[in-house]
Order: structure tokens, then sequence, then C-alpha cells
């Protein structure tokens, strides 16, 4: 027979035993919640690899993470996708039914006594208009691959006289800048190489896959 003290033992010993697991549940729930939606950037990533890895937008993870330049993260970066775990579970809900308008009657149609003539029209030419689509993730893709290559986003990179994200030499950092070691103006001075040089980043980067260097 158990005394009484005995048997308080054991139920403050079940009852801890409970608690502790109910606490455990939460903590494993939470983060699984966080983790979800929680990503932090790799070398060598963009914004473009992200969307399709996660299935959003760069938009979405740009207005999400208060980014104010697109073709810009930093290793070590966290993002969050947020709006992406909003969306699945708004898209879970239930379809509602929406009611739909009843169809007009139908008239039949009235005969004229007298047949109208026809007028004619005069042609209206229509101008073929082109419309241009903008390179821009394309130009996004190609300038983070440029700056992975060279130096893995890290703005003290160097090797020999190249220096910082675009390892520029330097007689262009004499021209366009960048000796700072400030990111935005490394990133600037490296945009404006380009240009003046290849005309794109994707020319660039093209230059870049087939010699090695750009």
């Amino acid at each position: 027979m158990l005394n009484f003290k005995q048997s308080l033992t054991i139920a403050a010993g079940v009852a801890g035993a409970f608690a502790f697991g109910a606490t455990n549940v939460s903590a494993d729930t939470t983060n699984a919640v966080n983790a979800s939606t929680d990503y932090v950037v790799q070398s060598g990533d963009t914004l473009n690899k992200l969307s399709s890895k996660f299935n959003v937008t760069v938009d979405s993870i740009v207005n999400n993470n208060n980014i104010t330049d697109a073709n810009l993260i930093v290793v070590g970066q966290h993002l969050s996708f947020a709006e992406k775990a909003k969306t699945v579970e708004t898209n879970n809900q239930p379809a509602v039914a929406q009611p739909v308008a009843p169809a007009a009657p139908v008239q039949a149609p009235v005969q004229q006594q007298q047949a109208a003539a026809p007028v004619q029209q005069a042609p209206v030419a229509v101008a073929k208009t082109q419309t241009t689509t903008t390179s821009t993730g394309s130009e996004s893709s190609a300038l983070s691959s440029l700056i992975a290559r060279e130096s893995s986003g890290n703005v003290n990179a160097t090797n020999g006289q190249y220096y910082g994200i675009g390892q520029l030499s330097p007689q262009a950092r004499a021209q366009y800048g960048g000796n700072s070691t400030d990111y935005n103006d490394q990133l600037n001075a490296m945009k404006s190489y380009i240009s003046a040089r290849y005309g794109s980043a994707e020319n660039a980067w093209a230059h870049s896959q087939s010699n090695g260097w750009y």
C-alpha cells in the first residue's frame, strides 16, 4: 500500500511530465513556423534564385524585407517569406460559391420594313506596336553572379591590385570610385564600369564565363 506522501510524489511527477511534453510541442510548433518563413542568405544566392526556390515573386521578397535595392542581398542576411505562408493558408480555405446572375431574356429580332443601306467606312490603318520587355530580372541575376564569382559579396576582398565586391583595378576605381568599404559605393562603381565597358551586366557575365574574368 502506498502512503499518502508517496501518492502525492507520483502525481506531481506525472503532472510535470505532461507539462514538459506540452511545452516541447509548443516550442517545436513555433520553431517549425519560424523555419518555414526565415532564410539566411548564402553565397551565390540571388533574389531570382530564392523566388524560384520558395515559389514567391521577387517583388514580394523585396516588400516583405524592406529591401531598397533588388540587386543587392548580403551573405548572412535574414529574409522572411511570411507572405508565402499567409497565401498558402488562404488558398486552403474552401471556395465559396458566388451567386450567378440570371441570363437576360433573348428578344426576337424586329423586322424592319425597309432595309437600311450599308454604310461604307473608310479602312482604319492600325499601326503595329512592338512591346519591348525589359530584362531587369536577367540583369540583376547576371550582376549577382559576377559579385558571387569575384568576391562572394565581401567588400574587403582583395586579389593583388584588385579590390572590393567587383574586384576593380586601381585604374577603374580611380575613374568610377569604389575605394571605400561601403557596399553601395562599390556596387555603383562596379555598375558604372560594366556599363562603360560591356553595356550590360549580361554581356559582362557572358565574357566572364568565357574568359574567367570581366
